[in-house]
């Protein structure tokens, strides 16, 4: 079984995001890997993470920047693999579509037509799937898009597993931050005794190690709005606090990142 396509949603309607998310969450072939109405934060995200494919709405009202910037930015990075760019837009200008597709974009949805749906727009996707998968095949062959080395591999699942940190909130001067980073990337690597493995390393305990990691995750859950935290924390919570115990928190994200980086 190949690994889900990885796709970056940039919109500015919270409603679509919610629903796009609704919807990837319901299949196994497509994972949100990234949700952002920012343009400058859209392109960190395609810099750090790659994404198979890109939803851009080209007016970013609620958000900043545009479409059509995020689109020109990009073609002056000149990444060796593009991702696939799927528009959706309000604007049924011809001029602004053939800008954007000039720019990159490979298909364009009117969000007016008769049968927009964000249910539609990830059936597109998924039925380009072996296309997608096929150019990056092409790409790799030709050498313009070379495999990952182990160190670059954990670099780039590092700066994923930062970015998930921030979404939910958790703040950088939370004392458990950085061990919840090192306890996910360590359950991405098969260690089974995450704890154990940072208190040696730091000299802790494994009960004031625990204590931090679940402080902070208390934390995000006590300040963030939970709008935003259900957009970004998809997992199931048991506990009836509401709030993702320890390991919930650790395995949902490890075995996230383990689907998306090795299939």
């Amino acid at each position: 079984m190949k690994r889900p396509l990885t796709l970056l949603l940039v919109e500015d309607d919270q409603e679509e995001c919610k629903a796009f998310l609704r919807v990837t969450d319901s299949i196994d072939d497509i994972r949100l890997i990234g949700v952002t109405n920012n343009e400058t934060k859209a392109l960190e995200y395609v810099k750090d993470h790659i994404p198979d494919v890109i939803v851009l709405d080209l007016e970013l009202h609620r958000g900043s920047g545009s479409g059509i910037s995020f689109l020109t930015t990009l073609n002056k990075m000149r990444m060796k693999y593009s991702p696939f760019i799927l528009v959706t837009t309000h604007n049924i200008s011809r001029i602004t579509h053939e800008q954007a597709r000039h720019l990159g974009a490979d298909f364009i949805m009117v969000k007016s037509q008769e049968d927009y749906s964000v249910k539609n727009v990830v059936d597109f996707i998924r039925s380009l799937k072996n296309v997608i998968f096929d150019s990056k095949k092409k790409a790799k062959e030709k050498g313009d898009l070379a495999d990952e080395s182990p160190a670059e591999l954990k670099k780039r699942l590092e700066t994923r597993v930062t970015t998930e940190i921030d979404q939910i909130g958790i703040s950088p001067k939370a004392l458990g931050r950085g061990y919840l980073i090192e306890a996910i990337m360590l359950r991405v690597a098969g260690q089974s005794q995450q704890t154990a493995e940072i208190a040696r390393k730091y000299g802790k305990t494994d009960a004031s190690v625990e204590r931090a990691m679940q402080n902070a995750i208390n934390k995000a859950w006590s300040t963030m709005h939970p709008d935003d935290l259900m957009l970004h924390y998809t997992a199931r919570i048991h506990s009836d606090k509401g709030v993702p115990t320890l390991m919930e928190f650790i395995y949902h994200y490890a075995n996230k990142l383990k689907i998306e980086y090795t299939g």
